[in-house]
């Protein structure tokens, strides 16, 4: 699960002009050297394509081989990510609803002037598309699934590791020369007893 790139852009509503970039961080590491520079041109040609193309208020996937696309325009200010297509959707979106709140708290409505492709890097999208890479980190509900069952592993342990002692225990009780006979028979009873509420 890869995040390539993240893209923040001003969509000019229906007057028919390219949407225009205000912030941008791409990781390119695995491509080749001499591919990289096609390929930032192939993702701003793309992010503005897509961009374009998502009616205000509304979400949108599109797939290109191995890489989806993920664009959400929120009056204007569009957020799009290249995630390869094992990224979970909800998390891409989940991911790209963050990415357009913190610019809009760090920018606040100035976006809306802006006229021309910025070339400043936003240190918070450069962060994001570290972080975010674990698509866990940005949908909570699939943190708290994978908590879950690391606790569920951990629980199944616990339990696995007192039947083995509790096997353990049978063979103590057998040699004990401390408990009195009345004493074993009512382990052995409450040890058949509960049998019945054995899980697994």
């Amino acid at each position: 699960m890869k995040i390539t790139a993240l893209l923040v852009l001003k969509c000019n509503g229906g007057d028919g002009s390219d949407p225009i970039i205000l912030a941008n961080a791409s990781d390119l590491n695995h491509f080749g050297y001499f591919q990289r520079s096609s390929v930032r041109e192939f993702i701003v040609f793309v992010a503005r394509t897509v961009a374009k193309r998502t009616p205000q208020g509304q979400r949108q996937s599109v797939q290109h081989e191995e890489y989806k696309v993920h664009a959400y325009n929120t009056n204007g200010l569009c957020a799009v990510g290249f995630m390869d297509d094992h990224y979970p959707i909800r998390s891409s979106f989940s991911l790209l609803n963050q990415v357009l709140e913190e610019y809009q708290k760090g920018f606040g409505e100035s976006w809306r002037t802006v006229q021309a492709d910025s070339t400043q890097p936003w240190p918070y999208l450069n962060d994001a598309l570290t972080k975010f890479q674990d698509p866990a980190e940005a949908d909570k509900l699939m943190k708290i699934q994978r908590e879950l069952d690391e606790t569920k592993i951990i629980l199944h342990k616990t339990i696995d590791s007192v039947l083995a002692r509790g096997e353990k225990l049978d063979s103590l009780v057998e040699k004990s020369s401390d408990l009195s006979a009345a004493s074993q028979m009512f382990y052995k009873q409450a040890k058949k007893t509960n049998q019945c509420c054995t899980i697994l």
